[in-house]
């Protein structure tokens, strides 16, 4: 987890215990604590582009990160939030990659994520594609065009984790948060996996020696999550299917990672002639997948295989 999570979670703690009033405030003090940067997480830059790590820092002096904060609260290109603190169900637009017809959804594991957590919660919202063409102006002026971007009403929020901490926070049932000592042995096995991925689909040629390197350092992240998946809790058993503790119940980690998972899938079969074979070398981590990929709230958030090979092929030729 990053500093600026780490900001954004004791903020939402702070929220929580009536230190910080309402939501405007929440976001006035997330941007003036984030150090260096412009945009706090929840309005950062990351578009999806199949590199793994798009996030855009600028850096500018105390005064003038207050200043952009009191404005953006002021305006962001939105209407004033006038309903009380805490935030309601309803009023949600998810903008999001629009897919090779320009109107439906695309490819982005982020915005899967987000979309996999409202359907895990039920909470109802809107999905608005968006190419760089079609995104309003409103999100290209005062959040770089940043997608997934999350309107509640008349606030927004961008960077997948972050929309994800808000959602978890706000919106409690079920609550999709893990003991935190768990939680945090479970991120360890993530650390660099997407980014493993991510250079072992897009590289070119197939199967040179440097694309067999890739391939190593990707069995070895999977590994990781292979042993991750036999453990339990502090000694206990599994119980369930799940990343965190003894597997029990879903959690953020799982939303996050299932559409990471689907994306290799589908790239190990178009690109690679399955040069990793999960369901022998990773059994435990392909019963993970077959469980996880039936779930409802992946299946309604999900979109068709076509799409991934799409933007994999695309990313491949850049």
């Amino acid at each position: 987890m990053t500093g600026t999570s780490l900001i954004t979670l004791l903020l939402i703690a702070l929220y929580g215990c009536g230190c910080i009033k309402n939501t405007n405030a929440f976001l006035v003090a997330n941007i003036i604590f984030a150090k260096d940067k412009i945009l706090p997480k929840n309005i950062m830059v990351r578009p999806y582009n199949h590199n793994g790590d798009s996030n855009q820092h600028v850096s500018i002096s105390g005064k003038e990160r207050q200043s952009t904060a009191l404005g953006m609260v002021q305006s962001r290109g939105l209407e004033i939030r006038e309903e009380g603190a805490t935030p309601l169900p309803g009023g949600m637009t998810l903008y999001l990659k629009a897919g090779p017809d320009g109107s439906s959804i695309g490819d982005c594991p982020f915005a899967h994520y987000v979309r996999m957590i409202l359907h895990e919660k039920g909470l109802e919202y809107d999905v608005r594609p968006c190419t760089k063409e079609t995104k309003p102006d409103w999100l290209i002026d005062y959040y770089d065009g940043s997608v997934p971007a999350l309107r509640h009403r008349k606030e927004c929020y961008t960077e997948s984790d972050v929309i994800a901490q808000y959602l978890d926070f706000f919106f409690q049932e079920p609550s999709l948060s893990g003991n935190r000592k768990d939680t945090t042995i479970a991120s360890e096995c993530l650390d660099g996996f997407f980014q493993n991925v991510v250079k072992y689909l897009k590289h070119t040629p197939d199967g040179d020696d440097e694309d067999e390197q890739l391939k190593a350092k990707l069995e070895q992240a999977l590994a990781k999550i292979e042993a991750r998946l036999l453990e339990g809790s502090e000694g206990d058993s599994r119980v369930g299917p799940f990343l965190v503790g003894n597997g029990e119940k879903i959690t953020l980690l799982d939303c996050s990672l299932s559409p990471k998972l689907f994306h290799l899938k589908i790239g190990l079969q178009t690109f690679k002639n399955n040069s990793i074979d999960i369901p022998n070398q990773f059994p435990s981590l392909q019963k993970y997948m077959d469980t996880i990929f039936s779930r409802d709230s992946f299946e309604q958030s999900s979109y068709a295989e076509e799409v991934v090979v799409w933007g994999w092929s695309n990313a491949r030729e850049n």
